[in-house]
């Protein structure tokens, strides 16, 4: 069997069963012919220790399958894994509230660079390292054996797979391809995904249980909604009783699919407004203009892509924050976020401590954010913890 085999010392992050296996911690290889093949992992001292997935172009040169010895790598071996994820949704998921959700998520469900959506009667995947491409049609036949969906929609259109030594694609896998708008079920709501073309898969599915919490604190208020996509924030902040919702979003094409959301939802037109514009400028505008709200919500997308954007990445997170503490009424709510993996969570509190310092606001956090549970955070991966966000309550400092 093909293998690699560690460097004196390099094992330990092995033995804290973290998946990857950076390409300095390698002594030598033997015997791989393919990229994304499966090798047996081989400690400086020649044992066993596990198989992953190696990759000939990424600095992450082996994605761990299995830290147990005996398993053997082939269809059963993921068939049984898959099966695993999918039993632990039906755990969280209510299918008659919510349709939409993640069956895979890669590294955190012991599946590297696997991730699967699904969408109603669809499934939509991303194969995001070489050893997920290896194993792809093998993927998709488990995946259609056990869903029988309408079709299997690839969308591995990402700059990640380049990291991988693999073209960016996107097409049906299986199936039919769905049509322009998907409509699905989220607690209750109904929203019209663009499966084909939409952001990450389609829709931000992460965001539900926050969505929902937000929801809770919405009665009554006046809210500004930052970075609002497909208004997926606003659907349910005015269904719990907002008595107005501002959505901004520089994508005009993201603003018209929200008006549909909006109205699908049986909402008054009365109770939104869309504006297309670059929110840093629109906060200006609105803070030169005296404007306050209620309640903010700040849902950008990443800033940053790679530990040398990390510095960028936190002064834009700054300058939005303290533009949106200053346009809060007193006693207002900011409901922040940070998708950006590289600013970790204990960066993003002090952003925005130091954005309420400058903005002169006594800010409390009421309660700290994440993603939603079908988008599982393994503890030995830390990395799997990407979405951070905090609900903040904000006084003015008299």
């Amino acid at each position: 069997m093909a293998s690699i085999k560690l460097k004196k010392g390099r094992a330990r992050s092995i033995n804290r069963k973290h998946p990857w296996i950076f390409s300095g911690a390698i002594e030598s290889t033997k015997d791989i012919k393919q990229n994304g093949e499966t090798v047996e992992i081989i400690s400086y001292d020649g044992k066993n220790i596990g198989y992953g997935s190696y990759s000939a172009h990424s600095q992450i040169s082996v994605r761990v399958l299995s830290f147990n010895t005996e398993d053997i790598i082939d269809k059963k071996f993921f068939a049984k894994k898959i099966d695993n994820s999918i039993k632990f949704r039906k755990h969280i998921v209510d299918d008659n509230q919510t349709n939409a959700y993640r069956i895979i998520n890669a590294e955190s469900d012991l599946l590297p660079g696997l991730v699967v959506d699904k969408y109603s009667d669809f499934l939509v995947c991303q194969f995001l390292s070489a050893g997920a491409e290896f194993w792809k049609k093998d993927v998709v036949e488990i995946l259609a054996n056990h869903f029988k969906p309408i079709g299997i929609f690839e969308r591995s259109d990402v700059v990640v797979r380049e990291k991988e030594g693999l073209e960016r694609i996107s097409g049906v896998l299986y199936g039919k391809s769905p049509t322009d708008l998907v409509e699905i079920l989220e607690n209750g709501n109904k929203f019209l995904v663009d499966i084909k073309n939409g952001h990450k898969t389609g829709f931000y599915i992460d965001q539900r249980t926050n969505r929902k919490f937000t929801s809770e604190l919405s009665h009554g208020m006046e809210i500004l909604n930052c970075f609002a996509y497909t208004g997926a924030f606003s659907v349910y902040a005015i269904k719990a009783g907002a008595s107005k919702v501002i959505n901004v979003d520089s994508s005009a094409e993201a603003l018209m699919l929200a008006d549909k959301n909006l109205k699908l939802n049986g909402i008054d037109p009365s109770k939104y407004e869309n504006i297309e514009d670059d929110v840093f400028k629109y906060l200006r505008k609105l803070r030169d203009s005296n404007k306050q709200f209620d309640l903010i919500i700040l849902d950008p997308p990443k800033f940053a892509d790679s530990a040398s954007q990390v510095e960028k990445a936190s002064r834009g997170y700054k300058d939005i924050n303290l533009l949106a503490l200053k346009l809060l009424k007193k006693n207002g709510v900011l409901v922040t976020f940070s998708c950006s993996g590289h600013i970790v969570a204990e960066l993003f509190n002090k952003i925005v401590a130091d954005a309420a310092c400058d903005a002169d606001r006594e800010v409390h956090i009421l309660k700290y954010l994440t993603q939603s549970p079908d988008h599982t955070i393994l503890t030995s991966f830390p990395e799997g913890l990407y979405l951070k966000g905090l609900v903040c309550k904000v006084n003015w400092v008299i």
